[in-house]
C-alpha cells in the first residue's frame, strides 16, 4: 500500500461511490448559499412550530375523548395534519434549493 494514500472510512467510501454514480447519471451538484441556509432555516423553524401546535391540540382533544370510533378517527386527522405540513415543508425547502 502506497504511503500517500491514508485508509478511508466507510463512510467516505460510500460518499465516493454515490457521487461517482450521481456524476455517471448527470446529476449535478450545488452548494447551497448562505441566503437558502436562512431561507430553509426559516421554513424549519416556522413548520416545526406548526407541528408542535398540531401536537399539542392533538393531545388535548385526545383527552377529552372517550368515543373509541371518535378516537380513531381524531388520531387519523392528526396524522394526515402532520403529513400534510411535512410534505409543504419538505416541498418548500425544495423548491429553495432548486433556486
Amino acid at each position: 500500500m502506497a504511503e500517500d494514500k491514508a485508509l478511508k472510512s466507510s463512510f467516505d467510501l460510500a460518499m465516493e461511490r454515490l457521487r461517482k454514480k450521481d456524476a455517471d447519471a448527470g446529476v449535478e451538484r450545488k452548494p447551497v448559499t448562505d441566503a437558502q441556509k436562512a431561507a430553509i432555516a426559516e421554513i424549519r423553524n416556522l413548520y416545526e412550530a406548526r407541528l408542535a401546535e398540531v401536537d399539542v391540540l392533538f393531545s388535548s382533544q385526545l383527552r377529552a375523548m372517550v368515543d373509541p370510533a371518535e378516537r380513531e378517527a381524531r388520531e387519523d386527522q392528526y396524522r394526515r395534519d402532520r403529513e400534510r405540513l411535512t410534505g409543504e415543508r419538505d416541498a418548500k425547502i425544495d423548491k429553495v434549493r432548486s433556486s
